[in-house]
């Protein structure tokens, strides 16, 4: 229950049941179209966050664009970036 809660898993499916209730008797539009598009995105996001939300959790590797990736030490980023841009000039 507490990943409904955490990942916005239930606001997606909330929002779900209002845009099927919004469409249930009126014609399919263009504005329509993009709204289940929009909703089927937004759940497809909340999955994918409870599945990396429970990969950290068990301690298996989650995916580097996740908000649950490790991050690298800011100061380890910088030395590289330093001498990347010091090999860079050195081969000009």
């Amino acid at each position: 229950m507490r990943y409904l809660l955490r990942t916005g898993l239930l606001g997606a499916i909330s929002t779900g049941f209002t845009l099927l209730r919004g469409t249930r008797d009126k014609p399919i539009t263009w504005r329509a179209a993009l709204g289940w598009l929009s909703w089927a995105i937004t759940l497809a996001l909340a999955i994918g966050a409870v599945s990396d939300l429970r990969r950290q959790e068990r301690g298996l590797p989650v995916a580097v664009d996740s908000p649950f990736a490790p991050k690298p030490d800011k100061k380890t980023v910088r030395k590289t970036r330093r001498k990347e841009v010091a090999r860079i000039a050195a081969e000009r």
